[in-house]
């Protein structure tokens, strides 16, 4: 038989394996002995256990109340069984009846085993959803352990007792995985099943993108650019919206990068898919313009009550607007969060000329402060150039000539020719809303 010294010994490996402290290790011996005394002599079993390390010892120790009628033999005595013990035992006394370890070790180890590995199971469960339940929307990284019945089996790098996961649905169907690869993926929900925590991932969701641009993007981890909102159509076409906490941060370039460096790796992490990158802006009309890139919108009218939002694009934009199988327009108002309908100008026209189908909201005008970075004709380094220069806003630059621009370093000739069509193109499309709306009315 085992000895209790080398029962110690074994269960101090166990518990260091399972990066147990000795407290908690002698708790669940203790334990285990008890359910063997208990299992041996009764539910209600009283004793004491004392677990001496230094020594290799457990002693043992039955207690067992001196009375004058059993009725639970196994924290009661009877009166003469006691004093054939000792003759000096009375009513109500309790009487200590030592007890061999080895007489039940087998069943006390065993029982104790089961106790420090349900407790083990369950401080990692604990442990796995303390640790991911604030990671939701954070990469993880591993190795596909299996694939089964299309989904995968996911090992993390940094927590490989995880159950992890990427279903069917979660994954982009355009890639092939194999038994062994690493693999990158968004954390998107922790799932409680009988087994335990559940981590969920996805490199379908939107969040995944969001996840590769924050991982890409300093300004995004130091929390000057935010993205404010993404909308993707996995495989294809992935749509998100940035703002900046500060005005001297363009928060589309920030995301492009130097020579386009940063989207670039988002683009190869997700297979060539393609990604738009557009301001944030809190005005639906405007934002809804935004969105619509890279078509040209012309007049925007919005209805809150619906959430509704009117767009007219001129002819040669309207397939653009629209997109492959209506993909811009369908990312467009899921980004923005309102339902889009497009117009050509012909249709309009045919609805009532300039007259929007029901009442817009104020246009914006020329004392409106339009920060040059919301404006999409004008490349980010451009604007970074302007914004030295002091031209912060769109009526900054309205009343400059060509001439002005090109004494601003960095600025060329054909990219002064850009700027002017633009401010030209915008002041003209100005005029002519008013000449039409004026026409309308006489």
């Amino acid at each position: 038989m085992v000895g209790s010294a080398e029962i110690l010994a074994a269960f101090r490996e166990l518990a260091n394996s399972k990066q147990m402290d000795r407290t908690e290790l002698h708790e669940l011996l203790k334990d285990g002995i008890h359910a063997a005394l208990a299992k041996k002599h009764g539910a209600n079993v009283q004793a004491e256990i004392e677990i001496d390390e230094d020594k290799g010892a457990i002693r043992i120790v039955l207690l067992k109340t001196v009375v004058e009628e059993v009725t639970d033999a196994s924290h009661e005595v009877l009166l003469e069984e006691a004093r054939f013990e000792d003759p000096d035992f009375q009513l109500g006394d309790v009487m200590e009846i030592p007890v061999e370890f080895a007489e039940f070790g087998r069943s006390a180890v065993q029982a104790a085993k089961q106790r420090i590995l349900q407790r083990v199971r369950e401080g990692e469960r604990t442990r796995i959803k303390d640790e991911f339940s604030e990671r939701v929307g954070q990469l993880l990284s591993g190795d596909v352990q299996q694939i089964e019945r299309g989904k995968l089996v996911v090992i993390l790098n940094k927590f490989r007792e995880a159950e992890a996961i990427i279903p069917y649905r979660e994954q982009n169907h355009r890639e092939h995985y194999h038994q062994g690869e690493t693999i990158r993926a968004v954390l998107k929900r922790v799932e409680d099943t009988p087994k335990g925590p559940r981590l969920i991932l996805s490199r379908s969701d939107a969040m995944f993108v969001t996840a590769l641009f924050k991982l890409e993007v300093p300004e995004i981890q130091q929390g000057i650019v935010e993205i404010r909102a993404a909308a993707r159509e996995v495989g294809s076409r992935t749509k998100i919206a940035v703002m900046s906490r500060d005005a001297a941060v363009d928060p589309v370039g920030a995301c492009v990068g130097l020579k386009g460096a940063r989207v670039q790796a988002v683009v190869n992490e997700l297979g060539g898919e393609r990604i738009d990158i557009v301001p944030w802006s809190e005005e639906p009309e405007r934002f809804a313009k935004l969105a619509l890139a890279p078509a040209r919108v012309a007049r925007v009218f919005s209805d809150p009550l619906t959430r509704t939002i009117q767009a007219v694009v001129d002819e040669d934009q309207l397939s653009l607007a629209i997109g492959r199988s209506g993909q811009n327009v369908r990312l467009a108002s899921e980004l923005t969060g309102w339902k889009i309908d497009l117009y050509s100008s012909r249709e309009w026209l045919e609805k009532g000329g300039d007259m929007p189908l029901f009442a817009p909201l104020p246009e914006e005008t020329e004392d409106e402060d339009v920060p040059l970075g919301q404006l999409a004709g004008l490349p980010p380094a451009t604007v970074a150039v302007l914004e030295e220069a002091g031209y912060r806003t769109l009526n900054d630059i309205l009343d400059l000539e060509k001439e002005d621009f090109l004494r601003l370093p960095g600025i060329a000739a054909a990219e002064a020719d850009r700027i002017m069509a633009m401010l030209e193109e915008l002041t003209t499309e100005d005029e002519s809303d008013d000449a039409g709306r004026s026409g309308k009315a006489g």
